[in-house]
């Protein structure tokens, strides 16, 4: 069994200081006396194991029926096992638009930790909440959120992983979407020896929309994969995959995307971009993006690309006054933007942007 360092300075942890509902987990195990009173307007919140010891309970419908789906036609293994051994997590029901933030937070203590946790979220018609996600969970984290996303219903994601720099993840979203709702998930990732975050959404409602993005930062012992499926299986819906990887010191950054077009599944607009921004010549990028479609009326484009920083930019920047420390900065900040303005709210998205400057400061060569 391999430890991970727990985390250890003055650094302040993500979200710190929004308006949110707390919920804590230390080494996989919800901390009710760390968590906000999880009486919430418009929410059911309860922890994994108490509704799954109830006879009749909403989650028993929906636990795994998801994660099944997504076993085709690829095989997850690391969810399959997550389904049959969670041992704790949260059952959220949302039932109207929820004004403040759900914020799961994993605080990672033991150096030999393994956590296996599962969420099942429910977003009611015409309902919206927004979840958050930071902290390292354990040394070794495996981890699934399934998501069914109602008719005319909205579910909004942002997720930090970060700070513990020997953890291990392996992360998986379920997401099912009805007619004319709306899925938004984005990861930002600064740290981590083994990162793997899996996304599958199945569009089953016409004029769904599905965004899922990612700004990644790693310098070092850092292997990160994103893989991502989506399936479009309705008529007039919208996806976007965008991916930015900053890699450095021998780091590797991977990409799988697919976006799957069925048999009916008219004007469909899918978009999907992978791009990395290597600061080196040791550091690697791994891209496998993926077009299937069965329709013939259709917009879908994918693309990636992987390269240095424009040394022309630079110079203009450079030739008027500014720092060269700051020159790469301001320019790895706007390679990551097209990503990080995925994040619907303007607050959200500032803060993630403040997150990354201050890792690119604190990792100057």
């Amino acid at each position: 069994m391999v430890p991970a360092a727990v985390f250890q300075n003055d650094e302040e942890p993500p979200f710190e200081g929004l308006n949110r509902l707390k919920l804590v987990f230390v080494d996989g195990v919800f901390d009710a006396g760390a968590s906000d009173d999880l009486a919430e307007t418009g929410l059911e919140i309860e922890r994994l194991e108490t509704a799954m010891a109830q006879d009749i309970h909403w989650a028993k419908d929906l636990y795994g029926a998801l994660e099944t789906n997504g076993q085709t036609p690829v095989a997850r293994p690391l969810a399959a096992l997550n389904s049959a051994y969670a041992s704790d997590g949260i059952v959220l029901r949302v039932t109207a638009p929820v004004a403040r933030p759900i914020s799961l937070i994993y605080r990672h203590e033991n150096p030999t930790s393994d956590a296996i946790l599962h969420h099942v979220i429910k977003v009611e018609t015409g309902a919206s909440v927004t979840v958050l996600e930071n902290g390292p969970a354990a040394a070794r984290l495996n981890k699934v959120m399934e998501v069914d996303v109602a008719d005319g219903a909205a579910f909004h994601h942002v997720r930090a992983q970060g700070r513990d720099h020997q953890r291990r993840a392996a992360t998986h979203i379920f997401a099912r979407l009805g007619t004319e709702s709306r899925f938004k998930s984005f990861t930002m990732t600064v740290n981590g020896v083994l990162t793997r975050n899996e996304c599958v959404i199945e569009l089953l409602g016409d004029d769904a929309q599905a965004h899922v993005a990612g700004a990644a930062l790693g310098d070092g012992e850092f292997h990160h994969d994103d893989t991502v499926f989506i399936t479009h299986d309705a008529v007039n819906c919208e996806s976007r995959q965008v991916f930015k990887k900053v890699l450095r010191n021998g780091a590797t950054g991977v990409f799988q995307g697919k976006i799957l077009v069925k048999p009916g599944a008219q004007k469909t607009d899918g978009y999907q971009i992978s791009q990395s921004l290597l600061l080196d010549d040791d550091s690697n990028f791994l891209a496998k993006p993926e077009l299937e479609i069965y329709a013939d009326d259709v917009a879908c484009s994918h693309g990636s690309t992987s390269g240095a920083i424009d040394e022309e930019a630079l110079f203009y920047l450079r030739s008027r006054g500014v720092p060269m420390a700051d020159a790469q900065d301001l320019l790895v900040l706007a390679f990551l933007a097209e990503a990080v303005d995925e994040i619907e709210d303007e607050e959200l998205r500032a803060h993630v942007s403040t997150r990354l400057s201050g890792w690119l400061e604190r990792h100057r060569s």
